[in-house]
C-alpha cells in the first residue's frame, strides 16, 4: 500500500482509505469486524467516519467496539457539525457544541484522541475565529491531532486559512469533497484553493455511488441488491444521459488497455496531485480487496489527456 502525506502536514495516510458509513447500518457488527480487520491487514490506515453515520453514532460505536488494540495501527478520522438531534440543539461549529461533540465521539470510539477531526459542513451562524480557536484548544489538549474540513466552498477555505495565520492557531490540513470522473466541479475553485494552501484532498463518492463500477447497464433496471435499486434518488442523480455517455466511453477506454472501470476510477483519482487518499466504503471483504488493488494503474500523460477529453 502506498502511503502519502495528508497535504502539507506530517500526517501519513494510505492512498486508499476506508469509508465507514456502512458500519452499523448496511453491515452488521460481525461483517463490519471482518471488513475492518481485512482493511488493516491489507495496509489501509485511514478510516473515515462521522458522528452522524448510521443513525447518529452507530458507525463510531461499531469502530469503538471492533478496533481494540488495533486502534494504534490506524489514522482515525471523524467529523462533527451536522445535526445530531432533531431539535437543532446539537449541530454546527460553535465552541459550546464542538467541546461536547468531541467528547461524545471519543466515548463512542473508545479512544482518547482523534487523528483527524473534520468539520462536516460550514456553519454560517458561527464566526470562523471561534471555531478555529476551539479546534486549536482540542489540539493543544491532545484530544485531536489534526483538523480538516468537508463541503466548504472555496472562499471559506481561504477565509479559514487567513484566519488561522492571523490568530497563529492550527490550520485545516485537509478537505473532503465529492470528486470523481463524472463529478469534477471542484476543479473550478475549490481544488486551486486546496493546492494553494496545501490541503490534502480526500475525495468521497469516487465511484459516483456505483455508476463507475460498470455494473449498471444503460436502459436496464438496476439489480435488486444495488444502491441504485434501493435509493432511486441516487440513480436519478448520477445515471443521467450525460454521465451514461461518459461511462460508455470510459469503459471502452479501460477495456482497450486491459483494465476495469474500477481501476480507472481509482487510479485516475490517485493520479491527481492534491489527492492524499481515495475514500471508499465496503460492505464485504471482497470489496475492500478490490478497492486496494484498484489503484495499481499508473496512467500516462497521454492517457490522462484522453480521459480529460472524455469527462470534461
Amino acid at each position: 500500500m502506498q502511503i502519502r502525506n495528508l497535504g502539507g502536514s506530517g500526517l501519513r495516510v494510505s492512498a486508499v482509505g476506508l469509508g465507514c458509513n456502512n458500519f452499523g447500518q448496511r453491515t452488521d457488527l460481525e461483517t463490519s469486524r471482518k471488513v475492518i480487520h481485512r482493511a488493516i491487514d491489507l495496509g489501509i490506515t485511514l478510516f473515515d467516519t462521522a458522528d452522524i453515520y448510521a443513525g447518529m453514532g452507530g458507525s463510531e460505536t461499531v469502530l469503538g467496539t471492533v478496533l481494540g488494540d488495533r486502534r494504534k495501527d490506524i489514522v482515525l478520522a471523524t467529523k462533527y457539525a451536522k445535526p445530531m438531534s432533531n431539535d437543532g440543539t446539537k449541530q454546527g461549529a460553535s465552541r459550546r457544541y464542538i467541546m461536547s461533540a468531541v467528547e461524545a465521539s471519543l466515548t463512542r470510539l473508545k479512544t482518547d484522541y482523534i487523528d483527524l477531526y473534520q468539520q462536516h459542513d460550514y456553519d454560517p451562524l458561527t464566526p470562523m475565529e471561534e471555531t478555529l480557536r476551539a479546534l486549536d484548544d482540542l489540539v493543544r489538549q491532545g484530544k485531536v491531532r489534526y483538523i480538516g474540513n468537508s463541503n466548504f466552498p472555496a472562499w471559506r477555505i481561504a477565509e479559514a486559512e487567513m484566519m488561522a495565520r492571523q490568530m497563529n492557531v492550527n490550520r485545516f490540513v485537509s478537505c473532503q469533497d465529492e470528486y470523481s470522473l463524472v463529478v469534477r466541479g471542484i476543479e473550478r475553485d475549490l481544488l486551486p484553493a486546496a493546492q494553494e494552501y496545501r490541503l490534502g484532498l480526500l475525495p468521497f463518492f469516487p465511484l459516483a455511488s456505483g455508476l463507475l463500477t460498470g455494473k449498471y447497464q444503460r436502459g436496464t433496471a438496476a439489480p435488486a441488491d444495488t444502491r441504485f435499486a434501493k435509493a432511486p434518488a441516487l440513480k436519478d442523480r448520477y445515471a443521467t444521459p450525460r454521465n451514461e455517455d461518459i461511462v460508455e466511453k470510459l469503459q471502452a477506454f479501460a477495456q482497450a488497455r486491459g483494465h476495469t472501470m474500477l481501476e480507472l476510477a481509482f487510479s485516475w483519482l490517485a493520479s491527481r496531485p492534491q489527492v492524499s487518499s481515495v475514500i471508499a466504503g465496503a460492505t464485504r471483504v471482497e470489496q475492500v480487496e478490490q478497492n486496494v488493488n484498484a489503484i495499481g494503474w499508473t496512467l500516462s500523460a497521454e492517457e490522462l489527456a484522453e480521459v480529460d477529453q472524455i469527462t470534461k
